[in-house]
């Protein structure tokens, strides 16, 4: 792998940084208070091929590697990880699962939208008792003459209240056990008996759509079933797996923003008559930093090399989520204590950074799921049986 940026990704890395300085960083407080970004936002990244990086042209795409967007994702997540939280789940979960698993005519019903910023989608796999236990989800999804009628709660949703269209993984077979009854489909969210409520009161995030939803016999046709009927267990984990990589990617940025504002203050911040950069406890501590930064980014993009080479990726994908998660809540945690008291009002940067790396540790599999399916792959030996 050759560690050395060509000079697009530079390009793309710079467009991105310079995007999220000018159009997200100065209003992060005010969203973050409001519980709600400007909506505006949205077409602005389709406008800059965001979110259809790695998506073929002839789907209004804008193509590109994984790792130039694992390069987008990490400054999405320095500027603010609600605004990544909408690339990741629109494009990385659902627009990127529709361009693998789809059929023709679904790929040309919603990437060119998906892709343009036009639609946003969800992906609607968490319900309110099942959370790393996705097999036994019990969302139904029953046959009506050439329709199937969707009986449900889901719970957790990024995107939720603004998306077009769910990725809804429902039981189609009551009788096969565990995850050979899961179906995937293609769900638009103004369908009749299609219910949904922002969920509130988050600790970090704030600024992201997070619903329920509540399916009463939403009745949508079979060219909405999305794969193979009792496929759709494999192809939720397939999006999770490639989906991990952003949510890592994502904390490398929260963990480089802790790290550039702690090294910041700390220069400027005077104590015992000389910069607190001059102490060495807290050297020690921006050092620490940096040198997790530094690996997480490697892991993030040994992920991107091992995808752009046909490569399996799943275990190295759980690494790098597990590692980057858990240093960018250290991250955050040592910055906080670099900037002491100040630290801990939203004037600056860091107490945002620590209520948005915790939920890292969480979604898309939380730390000891990574650990399990990285045993797994270890072993051999299947954990979850």
């Amino acid at each position: 792998m050759d560690l050395e940026l060509s000079e697009e990704q530079t390009a793309v890395r710079r467009l991105a940084a310079e995007f999220i300085d000018r159009e997200v960083v100065p209003h992060v407080t005010a969203w973050d208070r409001a519980e709600a970004m400007d909506p505006a936002l949205v077409p602005r990244l389709g406008e800059l091929g965001f979110l259809g990086m790695t998506i073929g042209e002839e789907y209004g795409g804008s193509g590109g590697d994984h790792l130039t967007y694992c390069l987008v994702m990490e400054e999405l997540g320095r500027g603010d990880s609600a605004v990544r939280g909408v690339v990741s789940v629109s494009l990385g979960l659902v627009g990127t699962t529709i361009a693998r698993y789809g059929d023709d005519a679904q790929k040309r019903q919603w990437l060119p939208r998906l892709t343009s910023g036009q639609d946003l989608g969800c992906f609607a796999l968490t319900e309110p008792d099942v959370g790393s236990d996705a097999a036994h989800l019990t969302t139904r999804a029953v046959r009506d003459g050439d329709d199937w009628l969707l009986t449900g709660t889901k719970r957790f949703i990024t995107n939720g209240t603004l998306a077009s269209v769910a990725l809804v993984f429902a039981r189609t077979d009551p009788d096969e056990p565990g995850h050979r009854g899961i179906t995937a489909f293609l769900v638009p969210t103004d369908a009749e008996g299609f219910g949904r409520k922002e969920i509130d009161g988050k600790l970090g995030l704030r600024a992201q759509a997070t619903a329920e939803f509540h399916l009463d016999a939403v009745r949508v046709p079979d060219s909405a079933r999305l794969g193979a009927l009792g496929k759709g267990f494999s192809i939720a984990m397939a999006a999770l797996a490639k989906g991990r990589m952003s949510v890592a990617a994502g904390c490398v940025g929260i963990a480089q923003g802790c790290l550039d504002a702690a090294v910041g203050y700390a220069k400027d911040r005077v104590q015992f008559g000389k910069p607190i950069a001059a102490h060495q406890l807290v050297q020690e501590l921006l050092s620490g930093i940096a040198v997790n930064v530094d690996a997480a980014r490697l892991l993030v993009w040994r992920v991107a090399d091992h995808i752009d080479r046909g490569l399996d990726y799943a275990a190295a994908s759980s690494m790098a989520k597990l590692f980057a998660s858990e240093a960018a809540v250290a991250a955050a945690g040592d910055a906080l204590q670099v900037f002491g008291g100040y630290g801990y009002v939203d004037e600056y940067p860091v107490g945002k950074y620590l209520r948005d790396a915790r939920v890292m540790t969480l979604y898309e599999g939380t730390s000891q799921i990574q650990k399990l399916l990285i045993g797994r792959a270890l072993t051999g030996i299947n954990a979850f049986a």
